[in-house]
């Protein structure tokens, strides 16, 4: 490209603006502006001209249009190359624009805020921003376009070392990620178009479906250590692991990501107990998690459901973590790879961090649990040539949605561990069986290719433990032999959703056992 001569600058977020603006000024190179960006430049003691005074018409309709004129575009869509498209702009005394600095107005931050109204949506939707990014972008030959604050430094210390001038290879980069920008900016609105109307006609999947992430870091590998990974955060994403904090320890691998939002999401459907949960989730299925009157009897007895499963696995509370829990956490023959709970206070993170075995590599996140985001999430699963979406499985059940077929029904305390199971078994991966008592998990069977298998791992994990426990299974049994085996272990109670043709005999077989069975209606796949 040509020296840069000439700059124009609109931006909405102002990090870094006035040290980039200073070194292009020292260069030489004019500076042109908008409203608050030209204010912030003129009350930092640099020489800018407005927008208006280039165009020769004021800002209008509240700012709406200002840059949407031949006088701005173009000076950025002439071809250098070409001397009749010089020649034109020069006729109508434009003045070539060599580089482009804005970002947008802030759409996904403002949607973001609670309460806020369908109006300050709209009037964040930036019109002029994007359309100078393109026009910039799509001149990359000639304009380099600058949409990102990290980029301030590698442009100056590349215009400072070539004379004013840009790499073709650094404007092309700058332009595919200017068309990146925009791509994005446009599927966050899109997205809440697409929220905004499912409320309305109460279906979030719409007939073209954009999504917007951004990268929030590359990771050492994927799930093997020949794939590549990254970690990308949803342009409006709530809560959870991808907005969590991290605290301490090493860098987060591809599967402690996913553990942790197994862990997460788990521990998420506890959040509003009042006594307080912890989950030891590995491989994403859960191998331990109680409920209990104190955190630490709580992770004791969600450790005891399987200690050698939670041995390397990932630890998440309902909770912040408390010196007698981290005491408990860093005992004889534990090892967690991360934890992710709510805080955790002085003396317990002093015990985490400092366990000599492993306290250095322990990775400690931070999230917030409990209020669940605004609106309903979709859940994605990638297959070969497009994707699978469908809503998140929310699904809750309480004691009035249980339909009793046995002739026992089930008794208070069975049912409060029914329900517990219950919310459990929608986290094992299907075929799910879960085995719970005093709200304590004692036996999972997970993933299996037919369910009395399910229920014969579950069982034998359980084992004395099964006798006057709660046994849930996340779909309907196909066969009498799932409950059998459930009952010669000394399983009292059962939930599953219900539906098969054997419904008869699987309840026969409940009687023969003296179990009580209830039915949900709804079931819980998770592959």
């Amino acid at each position: 490209m040509r020296r840069v001569e000439r700059a124009l600058l609109s931006v909405s977020d102002k990090t870094g603006l006035i040290d980039f603006a200073r070194g292009l000024s020292e260069l030489g190179v004019e500076l042109i502006s908008t409203g608050g960006t030209a204010k912030a430049l003129a009350d930092a003691g640099l020489p800018v001209k407005n927008v208006s005074d280039v165009t020769g018409f004021p800002e209008m309709l509240e700012g709406r249009v200002k840059t949407l004129h031949p006088m701005i575009h173009g000076g950025l869509l002439a071809d250098r190359s070409k001397p009749e498209h010089m020649s034109k702009i020069a006729e109508h005394g434009i003045l070539p624009i060599d580089i482009v600095v804005v970002n947008l107005y802030p759409f996904a931050a403002t949607v973001a805020k609670p309460g806020v109204t369908w109006e300050e949506a709209i009037e964040n939707i930036d019109i002029g921003g994007p359309s100078m990014v393109r026009s910039a972008a799509k001149n990359h030959a000639a304009v380099a376009v600058v949409v990102s604050p990290s980029s301030y430094d590698g442009v100056l210390n590349e215009l400072l070392r070539n004379d004013g001038k840009l790499e073709a290879e650094t404007l092309k980069r700058l332009a595919g990620e200017a068309f990146a920008h925009t791509a994005a900016y446009d599927a966050t609105i899109a997205a809440y178009f697409a929220k905004k109307l499912g409320e309305e006609t109460e279906s979030i999947l719409p007939a073209k479906l954009t999504l917007s992430f951004e990268k929030a870091q590359d990771l050492r590998y994927g799930e093997n250590p020949h794939q590549k990974a990254a970690f990308y955060r949803e342009a409006q994403g709530g809560q959870g692991v991808a907005s969590a904090r991290k605290l301490h320890g090493k860098e987060l691998s591809f599967n402690n990501i996913y553990d942790l939002n197994a862990a997460y999401n788990l521990v998420q459907e506890f959040a509003g107990e009042k006594d307080p949960t912890a989950a030891i989730i590995k491989h994403t299925n859960p191998c331990g998690i109680a409920v209990s009157t104190t955190l630490a009897d709580a992770f004791t007895k969600a450790r005891a459901g399987d200690p050698i499963s939670a041995f390397g696995g990932i630890l998440a509370t309902s909770r912040p973590i408390d010196a007698a829990t981290a005491e408990l956490i860093t005992g004889k023959n534990t090892f967690f790879e991360a934890i992710i709970a709510p805080g955790y206070d002085e003396d317990a993170f002093k015990i985490l961090t400092e366990k000599k075995q492993w306290g250095a590599n322990l990775i400690l996140l931070e999230a917030e649990f409990g209020a669940e985001a605004a609106g309903e999430n979709i859940d994605i699963k990638r297959v070969s040539g497009g994707i699978l979406v469908q809503t998140e499985d929310k699904h809750a059940v309480g004691r009035a949605d249980l339909t009793t077929v046995t002739r026992r029904g089930p008794s208070d305390a069975e049912i409060a561990d029914l329900l517990f199971a219950w919310k459990v078994v929608k986290h094992v991966k299907s075929n799910a069986i879960v085995i719970a008592k005093d709200r304590q998990i004692v036996g999972v069977g997970a993933g299996q290719m037919n369910r009395v298998q399910s229920v014969r791992l579950a069982v034998e994990q359980a084992g004395d433990k099964a006798k006057g426990a709660a046994l849930a299974s996340d779909a309907f049994f196909p066969f009498a032999d799932g409950p059998e085996a459930a009952g010669i272990a000394g399983v009292t109670s059962i939930i599953q959703p219900g539906g098969s043709k054997k419904d008869g005999e699987t309840t026969e077989m409940a009687d023969n056992y003296n179990i009580a069975m209830v039915f949900t209606g709804h079931r819980h796949f998770r592959h």
